[in-house]
């Protein structure tokens, strides 16, 4: 198969995912949280609660794993994640330009087929007598 032959929409989705560049899944968020201190307001009151904290957090092997951030840091991941996301969505704009190939392949392929047979002889069945019973 040549380039030529690729699908125009397919070879544009094939080159939008092939410049690497840092990306991350998961999500960065904030917390708030309670401290050691057995006699701290924050155990008694949610809203004495100590934070935000900023925390980037992934599902890794059916747990979750989460990552405390520097504000410089939060910045870079939350960049990070949103190229990630954009990433997903061109994978996913790749698919469907892929799969509309494949269906394009199906139908060239039963269009042949449908050609093959218009052209063919066609084999007659014989015709088999009953079959007499046994009792009579």
């Amino acid at each position: 198969m040549t380039i030529d032959e690729v699908p125009s929409d397919v070879r544009a989705g094939a080159a939008a995912l092939a410049p690497p560049q840092p990306m991350r899944r998961g999500s960065v968020g904030e917390r708030f949280m309670k401290c050691g201190k057995p006699t701290c307001a924050c155990h008694v009151e949610a809203e004495a609660r100590h934070g935000p904290y900023v925390v980037l957090t992934r599902g890794v092997e059916h747990t979750t794993r989460s990552r405390f951030l520097s504000p410089a840091q939060a910045v870079v991941a939350r960049a990070q994640v949103a190229r990630a996301a954009e990433f997903r969505e061109r994978l996913e704009q790749y698919w469907q330009a892929c799969e509309r190939w494949a269906d394009a392949e199906l139908e060239a392929a039963a269009a042949e087929a449908d050609a093959a047979k218009k052209g063919a002889s066609q084999t007659r069945s014989r015709r088999r007598s009953r079959r007499k019973s046994r009792r009579s």
